[in-house]
């Protein structure tokens, strides 16, 4: 468990999965940063070779030629193609640390004459620019150091590559801790926006939903009906208004306990010939939005209403509506055998710019219903 804590940064497998998204999204940002502060330096340095000044002379344009194409290729993959580089972000990440340290040790050998001042600022900004495993940044760092220090004493005096050797340890064991302390600190970050996005999307779940039967709470259907009105893209489409027979007497006979069971089963039964019980609730109002999905909310007691979608014509609504008052038909609660509901439904025309009009006849159709003996199902044409 230690060696599982230590390579994620102190955290747990599930704690580093669950902010990956974040990670890679942090990893991009900071790489873009990076690479272009490293495009610019060798922006600069080819400029000074192609004009033989401070040192850098013409034979060393090749080179630098070579790694400004290869962070302008990597570059303009970061910025330009997120998704692929989300897709494969280990190799983005390892690509580009790979030209740092690459181009770190490069610099070193092509100014033998002096310390390698900027091999230990390009390890210092990889350890704050991206996050991976520590184990693998250690491993890394290690075998670009030993690099290092073999190309210094293969290439410069003794007295300098004894300084390099010192200066590369030492920058090496405290880029380590910076890395693993720094990294650590992000993750934090992370995990306590994840917290608190989940606390949010919890609050906004209640109030989206109706507590008694997951169905969507009176304000939150309306705000629904109204985006997919906006967007109707002349696809069919019915209100129906519904409420229970006899539910007074539910609660008289049997209490208010059992008034609140037939609710719940009244809005089970609603949410399965939805077909939306499986539905993930955080992402059900951008399903709805975008999906011809029939959806249902509960206006308060015994109220429901459902936004019909899917159907070809007003047979199609028919049918549907009569397989939810069968079901309802065949629940049995205490010494009720069976609930009984009433329905009334319009066609929502290109007339209804809102839903109040719809919603209107919905509701002269379910006094019908009432008025002609309840357990019915009644239309109301538009008016």
């Amino acid at each position: 468990m230690f060696e599982i804590s230590f390579n994620n940064y102190g955290y747990s497998n599930d704690t580093y999965k669950e902010c990956r998204d974040l990670i890679v999204a942090s990893n991009r940002r900071f790489l873009i940063c990076i690479v272009s502060c490293l495009f610019f330096v060798i922006s600069v340095y080819l400029a000074l070779s192609l004009s033989n000044l401070l040192g850098y002379t013409s034979s060393q344009i090749k080179y630098y030629a070579a790694y400004l194409t290869a962070i302008f290729i990597v570059g303009a993959c970061l910025i330009f193609f997120p998704v692929i580089v989300e897709k494969y972000n280990v190799f983005f990440v390892y690509a580009t640390i790979f030209l740092m340290f690459s181009f770190g040790i490069l610099y070193s050998v092509l100014r033998p004459y002096m310390p390698a001042v900027t091999y230990q600022i390009i390890v210092l900004l990889c350890a704050i620019s991206y996050i991976d495993k520590m184990v693998r940044f250690t491993t890394i760092l290690t075998l670009s150091t030993a690099m290092f220090i073999f190309t210094s004493f293969k290439f410069k005096t003794f007295s300098i590559a004894y300084y390099d050797t010192y200066t590369a340890t030492l920058v090496a064991f405290l880029v380590s801790v910076i890395h693993y302390t720094f990294q650590r600190a992000k993750i934090k970050q992370f995990v306590l926006y994840k917290r608190n996005l989940h606390l949010q999307q919890e609050l906004e779940i209640k109030s989206s939903f109706d507590s008694l039967t997951a169905l969507l709470a009176r304000a939150k259907f309306f705000s629904v009906a109204e985006e997919v009105l906006r967007h109707r893209d002349n696809e069919y489409q019915a209100l129906c208004l519904m409420d229970l027979d006899g539910f007074k007497q539910i609660n008289d006979t049997l209490g208010h306990q059992a008034g609140d069971k037939a609710i719940q089963l009244t809005g089970a039964a609603i949410i399965e010939h939805l077909n939306t019980e499986n539905f993930d609730k955080w992402t059900l109002y951008e399903r709805l939005t975008q999906e011809k999905i029939s959806f249902a909310g509960r206006l308060g007691g015994d109220e429901f209403i459902i936004f019909v979608r899917g159907k070809n014509n007003k047979d199609g609504v028919i049918e549907f509506l009569s397989e939810i008052m069968e079901s309802l038909c065949k629940i049995e609660l205490d010494e009720i055998k069976g609930l009984h509901a009433s329905f009334g439904f319009t066609e929502i025309t290109s007339a209804d710019t809102d839903i109040d009009n719809a919603y209107k006849r919905a509701d002269e159709a379910l006094y019908k219903s009432k008025r002609a003996g309840k357990n019915q199902i009644h239309y109301a044409e538009e008016l």
